[in-house]
């Protein structure tokens, strides 16, 4: 076995094999070619910014998983992951960014000379990290196999956390603690966006004194004014000013186990409508809480929430929260339930979600949100604690 320094014990991941490949089994699947970062770390440890190119972990119904990527990221996977070194196949740079060979055309090479040429193979068709020629090649060069969709067989089998999960995201749940009461402890009219930004990366980075942060799978969100109205820009060079109000979307984050959580800033007096709004959301989101308890659905928080909503006479469209858990870029979200009227997916203890009841309206926007965890018997739990309201600063 390796020397390697693992997130988890190799049991848990032991663990995680056997759920995986009971999945397999029941879909039909006799390879599973996971391309997603999250779940290559989920399953092996792996752990290394090489996302860019093509990678993944193959996994058959027996012996150790595969790590699969560029050669030069080999040496990482060593120092990253629980398997043998034997387990570790790689690809040469002469197929990076090349019009010739493609990286996906080596591994059906691998595949074929595996015995898998005739076989079910799972790809992950619905993900970032799976391009279209990554699949074109695979099935050119697998023409006696199955290529199935397999998008999100891994990523539900991460939807329960285990203790140490939960230890991981505590820990981020500290650092953004420490990351609001920094941006409330500087925020002020003349800053500038980026200055403020440089704050929030500070304390994210170097975490508590007793742990490191990591980076977030999101850049910090963190519109202004009328800028708020839209949920997904970013910052500018600008001075802040009274009479803005600015909403901070930013998630701690260690051992790659994201915490995401939203507040509110206003510099002077809040519109009479922002308060309402914050009046509506506060309300709801303790009305969703309530109802995130095990054995309930998705749907069933989803309709409490936008009840409260509606009452109060605001109309939100979409979901409003997501799984969270390990992640990189570009999302923090697993991309299996939605928090939604018609997601009719069943809370269960373990489960860890970002409720993210987000308003955007015609020249503002209000975000505060909880990242929570189903517990045994109870509503659910938030994980972190930063007083919700809006936040006055003159």
């Amino acid at each position: 076995m390796p020397d390697v320094e693992l997130p988890f014990s190799r049991q848990e991941y032991a663990d995680r094999l056997a759920k995986v490949r009971a999945s397999m089994e029941t879909q039909g699947i006799e390879v599973l070619v996971a391309a997603d970062p999250s779940n290559m770390s989920w399953l092996t440890g792996y752990d290394g910014w090489s996302f860019y190119t093509p990678q993944a972990v193959v996994v058959t119904h027996d012996g150790e998983p595969w790590w699969w990527g560029r050669r030069m990221d080999a040496r990482g996977a060593r120092l990253t992951v629980y398997m043998d070194e034997s387990q570790i196949l790689d690809y040469s740079d002469d197929h990076v960014m090349s019009t010739d060979k493609h990286a996906f055309g080596q591994l059906a090479g691998l595949l074929e000379g595996m015995g898998h040429g005739s076989s079910a193979i799972g790809v992950e068709l619905d993900n970032y990290y799976y391009s279209a020629a990554a699949h074109q090649h695979l099935c050119t060069g697998l023409p006696d196999a199955t290529v199935v969709d397999a998008t999100a067989l891994v990523n539900w089998e991460r939807g329960i956390k285990s203790v140490q999960e939960l230890e991981y995201m505590g820990r981020a749940a500290r650092i953004v603690e420490r990351m609001h009461a920094r941006i409330r402890e500087v925020i002020e009219p003349g800053m500038r966006k980026c200055d403020l930004v440089a704050e929030i990366y500070a304390v994210g980075i170097s975490g508590t004194k007793d742990f490191g942060g990591d980076y977030p799978a999101f850049v910090p969100l963190v519109p202004t004014g009328a800028d708020a109205s839209a949920p997904h820009l970013t910052w500018d060079d600008k001075p802040l000013k009274v009479g803005e109000g600015s909403f901070f979307e930013i998630a701690g984050a260690h051992r790659r186990y994201q915490l995401p959580l939203c507040r509110t800033t206003f510099l002077g007096r809040p519109p009479d409508e922002m308060r309402r709004a914050e009046k509506a959301v506060l309300a709801g989101l303790e009305a969703g809480l309530n109802a995130a308890r095990a054995g309930s659905r998705a749907c069933d928080m989803a309709r409490t929430f936008f009840s409260v909503m509606e009452d109060a006479g605001f109309h939100k469209e979409g979901r409003c929260g997501y799984p969270i858990g390990i992640s990189y870029p570009p999302d923090w979200g697993e991309r299996t339930i939605s928090l939604r009227t018609s997601d009719e997916s069943v809370l269960e203890p373990g489960m860890t979600f970002h409720f993210m009841p987000g308003l955007w309206m015609d020249t503002w926007g209000l975000e505060i949100t909880e990242s929570f965890v189903v517990v045994a018997d109870g509503p659910g739990e938030p994980l972190a604690n930063v007083s919700r309201g809006i936040h006055v600063k003159v």
